[in-house]
């Protein structure tokens, strides 16, 4: 078990367990790839998020498919929950990309915002966030919404 840093929190639990996805079957993010090949990849941890962007869709692609876990490890340790439990009613329908500041392979912080349509026991809507990601120990992680 690794050892806690000062100012760390305890190691996040998901409450979900991730829902069967193809690898075959179009990722859920909206990109022309198949999920093994673009989000997948990320959630299986053989590659890691290069842009901000392509954190956002993951992440996107992770509350989906119902992987909690992945959705805390990408989360940035001072702002993120100590648990998180997916509604495994929720259903994520479509995400839209609306903007990104920064956020590339040579930035150290970006932004994205987007809309995230879903269904939720047969009502749909969607959820607009304008999101802050940052370098974290040389990975890109998600630290919180904007004001």
């Amino acid at each position: 078990m690794p050892k806690s840093r000062p100012g760390r929190r305890s190691a996040p639990r998901p409450h979900s367990q991730p829902v069967p996805h193809s690898p075959g079957a179009p990722c859920p993010c909206g990109l022309p790839a198949a999920y093994g090949d673009c989000c997948g990849r990320y959630h299986s941890g053989h590659a890691e998020a290069p842009t901000a962007e392509a954190l956002m869709r993951s992440r996107y692609s992770a509350y989906a498919v119902r992987d909690a876990a992945y959705v805390l490890r990408t989360w940035h340790p001072e702002t993120r929950p100590a648990d998180l439990d997916l509604d495994r009613h929720l259903r994520w329908e479509r995400l839209e990309i609306l903007s990104t500041t920064d956020g590339s392979a040579f930035h150290s912080e970006g932004t994205v915002a987007f809309r995230a349509h879903y269904s939720l026991r047969g009502e749909h809507d969607a959820m607009e966030e304008h999101s802050r990601f940052i370098r974290h120990e040389g990975a890109w992680v998600y630290v919180a919404p904007l004001p």
